[in-house]
């Protein structure tokens, strides 16, 4: 497994009586774009909050970049972006405030940190509010903070959660080649969204987490012949189960339709 970016065995993880994690085990090489999914509380959020050490007390063995992450170093959380489902920024500062803030913190000159938050607002489309603060930014600038402050200090690995809320369908698109062209230069990334349309035509690699295990594995034209299924999220509803969508959309127009 030398040159593997991400290196997890048998990881297991629990909160009280309630078992997140059950024995999940992969190895993501270089360049590699995961589409990382599953059902909310598939544990998905958990795996990646352990791999950047936020979650602790876990069973099982996790490398990064060749190296344990409990072996105290944490020289290699600095290679690391991160973008959560739900972030919270400190409104009271400005764009360029918070950003420079973020740069210091990964090791950047101010200067230089400075130099490319300006620039990456400017071709985000949001340079106009590089000196105002956060707390009037829209939700979509703030996505586009929040993208920025991730790539900033050129991160190897990145992990990118609903990456896309918020964002207009122009941002989107320039977000998705931003992807492709971090991912020919050799980064890697973790890519997870409920968006099933988007995982399907970004990712290399589509890993599939369902009650804390790993039920699929493998490119999409792989998972397309394994299951039989012509979309993803054809495939994701029968791995997981479920098959209710039409009678429960039926049932809830019906409700919506009572006078």
């Amino acid at each position: 497994m030398t040159g593997a970016i991400v290196e997890i065995a048998n990881l297991q993880k629990r909160y009280g009586n309630k078992s997140v994690l059950q024995g999940v085990s992969l190895t993501v090489n270089k360049g590699e774009i995961i589409g990382y999914i599953g059902p909310n509380g598939a544990g998905k959020s958990t795996t990646v909050k352990i791999i950047l050490g936020i979650e602790e007390y876990f069973q099982g063995e996790v490398r990064i970049f060749g190296q344990s992450i409990l072996d105290g170093n944490m020289e290699y959380k600095r290679k690391i972006g991160y973008v959560p489902e739900i972030a919270d920024v400190y409104d009271s500062l400005t764009g360029q405030e918070y950003l420079t803030f973020i740069g210091e913190l990964y090791g950047l000159d101010y200067d230089l940190a400075d130099y490319k938050a300006k620039n990456l607002m400017d071709l985000f489309g949001i340079g106009e509010v590089y000196h105002s603060r956060i707390a009037s930014y829209s939700k979509g600038m703030r996505q586009k903070l929040l993208i920025i402050s991730s790539l900033l200090h050129n991160p190897e690995l990145l992990f990118f959660d609903e990456p896309i809320n918020g964002l207009d369908a122009n941002s989107v698109m320039v977000f998705k080649e931003i992807m492709a062209q971090l991912a020919q230069q050799g980064k890697t990334i973790f890519y997870s969204s409920h968006i099933m349309d988007v995982v399907e035509k970004i990712s290399s690699r589509i890993i599939l987490l369902h009650d804390g295990k790993i039920v699929a594995d493998g490119t999409f034209e792989e998972l397309k012949v394994q299951n039989k299924e012509g979309s993803l999220e054809g495939i994701f509803n029968q791995l997981t189960g479920f098959n209710e969508h039409t009678e429960l959309a039926s049932r809830f127009v019906s409700i919506v339709g009572e006078v």
